[in-house]
């Protein structure tokens, strides 16, 4: 990156960067994606209670070894939001690779991986709203809410822009 390339607030570029991967590259943390969806097409999202500023995501987390990720994804699903009650649509085609920003890069897993690789799964809430509790046991979430889902990228924390634009062509079907 020369010195006029603009840099985002984790430096980098602004938007992340993204790749599509068909087997996840040992540099990258295996982990898993949920587009929850509501019955009017709103996806849930999450303010994180661990980055400075209003960054909202998506449920996200690792898959642990062994698991499968379905499996991953529906546990994640349920230890973020306590939501049981959801029905798989889609899944995407590759895994959705993202870089950490230079600057999380030691923080993040001790330096052990470039970034995230991650496969992404679209659900139905079949729920309703008193279903949802995010005062889990290791709470990921201070706030939720659900939004219109061309709104996901301006939520997300900058290094995620694209990966939260992938997402969404690759849902776009369901949307």
């Amino acid at each position: 990156m020369n010195a006029r390339q603009k840099t985002g607030a984790f430096g980098g570029p602004p938007e992340g960067t993204l790749a599509r991967q068909a087997r996840p590259s040992p540099r990258y943390r295996r982990g898993v994606g949920v587009m929850l969806l509501d019955r009017k097409g709103r996806v849930f999202i999450g303010r994180r209670n661990d980055v400075t500023g209003a960054h909202w995501q998506m449920p996200q987390g690792g898959v642990d070894a062994g698991e499968r990720a379905r499996r991953a994804a529906l546990r994640e699903l349920k230890e973020e939001t306590g939501v049981e009650a959801a029905r798989i649509l889609a899944v995407s085609r590759a895994w959705l690779a993202y870089d950490f920003p230079p600057e999380l890069l030691a923080a993040a897993w001790g330096g052990r991986y470039k970034g995230q690789a991650q496969r992404w799964f679209a659900m139905r809430f079949l729920g309703t709203d008193a279903d949802i509790d995010i005062a889990t046991d290791e709470p990921e979430f201070v706030e939720w809410r659900w939004v219109e889902p061309a709104r996901l990228p301006g939520l997300i924390v900058p290094f995620k822009r694209r990966l939260y634009e992938a997402v969404l062509e690759e849902f776009a079907d369901l949307l």
